[in-house]
């Protein structure tokens, strides 16, 4: 069950001018489920993407950053669940192409025109059959305000779709930004995370566009972590409509400003909704480590925090063995770290100080932070005025269960 994570409210995701989205069961793994997207975009559309460090990137990752080089501005994106089309060789790349060649003969533009990603078990043919044959239903389902059926669409383990929406005024004129993503397991960033897609209505350069994603990125996909497996598949999308009219140009611009924190709000509340639905997730964790000397170390103590497995099974079982997080802290590489100056909280409560446990610390204390269902983990370093926030859950006996049954 997902931590404190309802469904969207439909009424609530704001169409994006000059974007529509269309869903389908194409019956690639279960029969009757949402499995296959087409977002369709209009002319003039600008698309920034980062994707998976994961050397055995999948086939349509591959793909996708080919036609993103290409001459051909991208008019469609399409998207299937049940099948990674990952460790499929020269064959996944053929079939990708089978789909984007399809899709671009059903909406009239060139296949490199079209941009394909797909999310599910690793090293099996995709059916690309079955997605062709859906493509139609997906087109012909195309409509501005099915941001809701979009992320229904694009799930895997996922218990609850993610979606969410911002509006914002710049000049008089209002901009909308409204994404979707997914993701359950399998999750520890090294660009994004799994699969998302954020839009706009404002106009973008690219390159612009791309800047704005990649430091989105680091401050909300990158810094998520359910079990410290990165994807094959990994890929986080930005598109710019324009059809608002309201062209940001410049960082220095006052709308630059105001369009980036809508875009890391959105970004921020996807990237947390993979955590809070973790795998067999019960709870949700905010690791923050502070008095750093650079942003870099703090994050690799929070990560060193977020992916133990012994500390997040005695987050799971409500235990304060809170040495794993004093012996994460320890092993997470910072080789001049002086253990005499680390402060740890939970919440309010102080756990250490001075290289051991604080003096006033009660084991009662901990074990009432560790019974709620979100939690702050705070880690001072005191090695200068740097700082860095990791997300993430508990491993529960369902995140064995969900990944050991996954093929069945």
């Amino acid at each position: 069950m997902a931590v404190h994570l309802p469904p969207p409210d439909p009424s609530q995701l704001h169409p994006v001018d000059g974007i529509r989205l269309g869903a389908t069961a194409a019956g690639i793994k279960k029969p009757g489920r949402l499995d296959l997207l087409v977002m369709q975009l209009d002319a003039g559309a600008s698309v920034a993407g980062v994707f998976t460090k994961n050397r055995f990137c999948a086939a349509p990752v591959v793909l996708t950053r080919e036609h993103l080089a290409s001459a051909h501005a991208p008019v469609a994106l399409v998207v299937n669940t049940g099948n990674a089309n990952a460790g499929t060789g020269a064959d996944g790349m053929q079939r990708a192409t089978t789909v984007c060649t399809a899709l671009a003969k059903l909406i009239g533009c060139d296949p490199q025109a079209v941009l394909p990603f797909s999310t599910g078990v690793i090293l099996e043919p995709l059916p690309a059959d079955r997605i062709v044959a859906g493509l139609p239903a997906a087109v012909a389902d195309l409509r501005a305000d099915n941001w809701a059926q979009a992320a229904q669409a694009i799930m895997t383990t996922d218990t609850v779709p993610k979606a969410a929406s911002r509006q914002i005024d710049v000049h008089g004129k209002k901009i909308t930004v409204t994404g979707i993503s997914k993701g359950s397991g399998m999750i520890k960033p090294n660009m994004a995370t799994m699969l998302g897609f954020v839009a706009t209505d404002a106009q973008v350069p690219v390159a612009l566009l791309q800047e704005l994603l990649q430091e989105t990125a680091d401050d909300s996909f990158n810094a998520i972590t359910v079990d410290g497996d990165t994807s094959t598949n990994d890929a986080l999308m930005l598109i710019a409509t324009g059809a608002s009219g309201v062209l940001i140009d410049r960082t220095q611009a006052a709308a630059y400003a105001a369009l980036r924190r809508a875009i890391r709000e959105v970004s921020i509340q996807l990237a947390q909704a993979i955590v809070r639905d973790g795998e067999g997730a019960t709870k949700f964790m905010t690791v923050q480590v502070e008095g750093g000397r650079d942003r870099a170390e703090c994050r690799q103590v929070a990560y060193a925090i977020a992916h133990s497995p012994l500390v997040k099974t005695a987050f799971f079982a409500s235990d304060p063995n809170l040495g794993r997080i004093l012996a994460a802290v320890g092993y997470a590489g910072i080789e001049d770290l002086d253990s005499q100056r680390v402060d740890l909280f939970l919440d309010d409560v102080q756990v250490a100080s001075a290289g051991g446990r604080h003096p006033t610390y009660r084991e009662e204390d901990g074990v009432a932070v560790m019974r709620k269902a979100e939690i702050l983990v705070r880690v001072l370093l005191h090695r200068g005025a740097a700082s860095a926030t990791v997300w993430t859950c508990d491993f529960s006996y369902d995140y064995v269960k969900i990944n050991a049954e996954y093929r069945t």
